[in-house]
């Protein structure tokens, strides 16, 4: 476990430039490791074995890699959609068809984002995942997700809720990501799972 966030608990603010700050130094050969064996690990997993459909995403900068896992889930006949960013900050959704079926975009001064071509599904497609993979910059012994600020998964986590939906929600992330304790607000919700380079830690909600 990574001592980011074993002090005296840290403000969302502080602990994400941390992170981002040690994200930004890894070499480009590290990041394309870490996505093959992210893959690997995530592939393991029970409820991607049986998923029909997931909901995923595609990286960017040094977020862990997940192209290679995208691919692999596409090629096992799984149903794969990956979010496309609103100007509201909300997420509408689309198929997965291989790589050629991305497009680069980009959005205001944010970072350009690869996003699905093709049909829009609507932002309620999500409530038909079996598991849906997050984002993130950790993830704490409770299983609470530290996201990039944005709130477009909040939504997407509210979505589920409102929908009585359940899918398995899975955060892919690097080793040193695992912390002692994030932030958390009244209306987070614990992650079930945190997949690393290194394995898989399973998360009760009651740590």
């Amino acid at each position: 476990m990574s001592h980011i966030g074993r002090a005296a608990e840290p403000d969302k603010q502080t602990l994400r430039r941390e992170i981002l700050a040690v994200r930004s130094r890894l070499p480009a050969d590290d990041v394309q490791a870490v996505s093959a064996a992210l893959a690997q690990r995530a592939l393991d997993l029970p409820e991607l074995a049986q998923a029909g459909t997931v909901a995923a995403y595609v990286s960017v900068g040094s977020e862990p890699g997940t192209l290679a896992l995208l691919d692999a889930l596409h090629s096992r006949g799984v149903r794969v959609l990956l979010p496309v960013l609103l100007p509201d900050n909300d997420l509408d959704w689309g198929a997965y068809a291989g790589e050629g079926s991305l497009a680069r975009v980009q959005h205001g001064g944010k970072m350009a984002l690869l996003e699905p071509v093709g049909e829009r599904l609507g932002p309620d497609a999500v409530t038909a995942a079996d598991v849906v993979l997050l984002p993130g910059l950790a993830v704490d012994a409770r299983g609470m997700r530290l996201g990039r600020g944005g709130g477009s998964y909040d939504r997407v986590l509210a979505r589920l809720e409102d929908a009585g939906a359940r899918p398995a929600l899975v955060v892919l992330l690097y080793d040193s990501e695992v912390v002692e304790r994030v932030p958390a607000q009244a209306h987070d919700r614990p992650v079930h799972a945190v997949v690393t380079p290194s394995g898989v830690r399973r998360f009760t909600g009651d740590s």
